[in-house]
Formats: structure tokens, sequence, C-alpha cells
């Protein structure tokens, strides 16, 4: 019988599987979705069943179903939520006119950075540095995927992701309404430790091993490096491109808003 409803159809088409516990707390509070169904073990019959959107479209699974029809419960958790997808974001409708009246503001432009797991975790620091969108561009940048989402944590709900056709000429149309550009590049000189980026600022951010692509860096303000202390021995020389995300986002938090 689930089986049935879960199989193919045109409507599906625009349906998203949402899972663990932080994702799907967060796409049941989110009021543009329109959730079909909450598919949960037995052990969190009760987590959901206050929530008036999907109290009536609970179905309690036992382990082996939930296995059987969504995968192994670590990646679960237990806790599938069956939803409508959220609308793709419009760069010119995010970023317009209004955006010219905006002292401190902070983005973050994804150069060719593509794992899932990444992204979602940028999206996460996103969420908790003040910076509200998320550009990458379409053809090198996945959709927003259920591991993403998990990945997220909750963060995709509110963090706008905004893929685009042209990166640099996104990066232009940003310039227009009063964004200095920042690349973040390992190769650079300027990794003073107290670095100070502007208040209405883009981070600009490459894929790991290649780094911010050569046409990309031309159109940046300036190029800065985070300073660390590498371990050239073991090979640990560079972070993680959500580690760099979530330190230069947090240096921006703390000149601009925690201040504040």
């Amino acid at each position: 019988m689930i089986k049935k409803k879960l199989g193919k159809s045109k409507k599906n088409t625009e349906i998203q599987v949402i899972y663990g516990y932080h994702a799907v707390s967060a796409a049941l509070q989110n009021r543009i979705r329109n959730h079909e169904c909450l598919y949960i073990i037995q052990k969190y019959k009760d987590l959901f069943k206050q929530n008036p959107k999907i109290s009536s479209k609970i179905k309690i699974l036992s382990n082996k179903e939930m296995i059987k029809i969504f995968g192994n419960n670590n990646l679960t958790q237990g806790i599938v939520l069956k939803t409508s997808k959220l609308p793709k974001k419009i760069f010119k409708e995010v970023f317009n006119n209004n955006d010219l009246n905006k002292k401190k503001s902070i983005v973050v432009l994804l150069d060719q950075v593509t794992d899932p797991n990444n992204i979602g975790s940028i999206m996460r620091s996103c969420s908790l540095f003040n910076c509200s969108s998320l550009i990458l561009s379409k053809d090198h940048a996945p959709d927003l995927t259920s591991a993403m989402i998990k990945s997220a944590s909750g963060a995709a709900e509110i963090v706008n992701y905004i893929q685009v056709v042209n990166i640099n000429r996104t990066i232009n149309d940003l310039k227009k309404i009063g964004y200095w550009v920042i690349g973040l590049d390992s190769n650079s000189k300027n990794n003073n430790s107290k670095f100070s980026l502007p208040e209405k600022c883009v981070l600009v951010l490459g894929s790991e091993g290649r780094g911010i692509r050569n046409l990309t860096k031309k159109e940046c303000d300036d190029l800065i490096s985070l300073p660390f202390n590498p371990k050239t021995n073991y090979g640990i020389d560079s972070l993680n491109v959500s580690n760099a995300c979530s330190i230069a986002l947090y240096e921006h938090y703390i000149q601009h808003f925690k201040k504040t």
C-alpha cells in the first residue's frame, strides 16, 4: 500500500523527500511548503502530533518498513517528510534597488563548489551569521537536494539558494548595488590575522583544490587568505571550503553585526 503511494507520477515531480529531525522540523515550519506525508518510526510517534499542519498526515512505519522504502535509518534518522519543493529563487527578485539602502549585508558566492555536504554546511553557517543568500552557478552546482537539505540542518528553509547563469555578470550586478567583492584565496599574500571585511560584502569561495577561477578572481575587489598553521608533513595545508566560509562569515559578523 505504501509502495504504491510512493510510486512515480506527474505530481511527484514537484515533491521533495526530506529526512533527518532538524531538516524535517524546519520544513514543517515553512508556510510555503505543502506537506504530503510524514513517515516516522514507532519511537517517534508522538514527536509531531501537536503540529496541526502534519498531524493528520503521519504514517508510522516499523524499522524494517522504513529501511525498505527509504534506506538506512542512520541516514533518515527514522523521520522522512514528503513535501513540495521550494520555489526557485531568482537573483533579480532577491537583489533589487532596495539593496542600495542596505548598509550592512553579506552574500556568499560559490565558484564551482559542487559537494552537497559542503554546500549544506555553508548554508547552515550563513543562517547563523546573518547571511541570507547563497549564490552558485547553474552549470557547476547541484540543485537543492535531499542530502544538501539534511546537511544544512534546517538552514535551507531560510537561506536563499540562488543559481545564476553567469557568475561574473552576477558579481558586477552586485557591485552596482553597493557590494564589495572579497575572494578567499589560499595563495593570496594578504593573510593578516586582523583582516577587515567591508560592511556590504560578497564573499567568494572556490572549489577545494582549484580554488577560485582566474576570471572570477579578476572581478574581485580584493583577495585574502585566512591565517593558519599548516602541518605540511601530514599534508594538512588548507581548510575545507565550508570551514573557511564559516570563519570568514564569523569575522564579518563580529566586525559589523555583533557591535550593534
